[in-house]
């Protein structure tokens, strides 16, 4: 089972298209078979939590708060490695700050 805070390889369907392609993802929360995860692009300059090589990254990264969506156990890949538990944190912070905007 996965947990808040894994950093996962699986397939995702990008919302502007129908194309599925393999992407790392965070882990928000695991539930009846399906995990709600956010986004990671290599795009530095898009806004999100800055994820470096140095944290466990295959290149520097962002975590893409307003990219959410819900995939299924079967598209997960493999698991990549575990935020910390500040970069953890962060991520909480900055999703409760969105959720009471």
């Amino acid at each position: 089972m996965h947990k808040l805070g894994d950093v996962i390889l699986a397939q995702v369907q990008f919302t502007d298209t129908f194309e599925i392609k393999t992407r790392p993802a965070i882990v928000l929360f695991e539930e009846l078979g399906n995990i709600v995860v956010a986004g990671v692009t290599s795009n530095t300059e898009m806004k999100g939590i800055p994820l470096t090589k140095k944290e466990g990254a295959i290149k520097d990264s962002v975590i893409k708060i307003n990219y959410i969506f819900t995939i299924s156990h079967g598209m997960v890949q493999k698991q990549l490695f575990t935020l910390t538990t500040e970069k953890k944190n962060l991520l909480l912070e900055e999703l409760n700050k969105r959720l009471h905007a």
